[in-house]
């Protein structure tokens, strides 16, 4: 998952004076339990989908520190799945599940609606299968579909790509209209 946008897009969130920030090893597996959530979740429902791309995985890709809307630590990416692309704000911590059901983020190309999606059961609980002593998967997501259809795509390089060049859009300001 490291090298899947060839490197940490950190590019639309530093301001200039700010460094830019690699992802820890603990964010990391976060986001590699992310993936592995939505498959336990979602993956039965998704093959029955008329648009599932057997080629793709759940990949949580390019990823970079972002504030959610409370001020707490959180990473925003790209989560792609076998039926869709989604831009994904994922919590840092395990804070209960939000009060409100959505957010709209004002990233710099614009304002993003977000809705709360949980990845487990309440009676799995965020260790459930990583009682290991890592850390923990994240009970849930805020999610922003993007694209529901990606038949088209014939590999998991395409999709992270196709990744990559969402991030570098939404992070990059709108030209006003001249």
């Amino acid at each position: 998952m490291r090298d899947a946008c060839h490197g940490d897009y950190t590019g639309g969130l530093a301001e200039p004076e700010d460094t830019m920030q690699a992802l820890s090893a603990v964010q990391y597996a976060r986001l590699a339990h992310l993936a592995e959530a939505w498959t336990r979740r979602h993956l039965k429902a998704a093959k029955a989908e008329p648009h599932f791309n057997p080629r793709l995985a759940a990949d949580a890709l390019c990823f970079q520190p972002h504030a959610l809307p409370d001020g707490r630590p959180g990473l925003l990416g790209a989560l792609v799945t076998p039926v869709s692309l989604s831009l994904v704000l994922v919590p840092d911590d395990e804070a209960a599940s939000p009060d409100a059901p959505q957010l709209t983020l004002v990233l710099p190309s614009g304002r993003y609606p977000f809705a709360w999606e949980p990845l487990v059961e309440e009676s799995e609980g965020p260790r459930a299968e990583h009682d290991d002593g890592g850390p923990e998967a994240p009970s849930g997501c805020w999610r922003c579909g993007l694209l529901s259809d990606l038949s088209d795509l014939d590999s998991r390089q395409a999709a992270s790509r196709l990744a990559q060049q969402l991030m570098e859009r939404v992070m990059t300001p709108v030209e006003p209209a001249s």
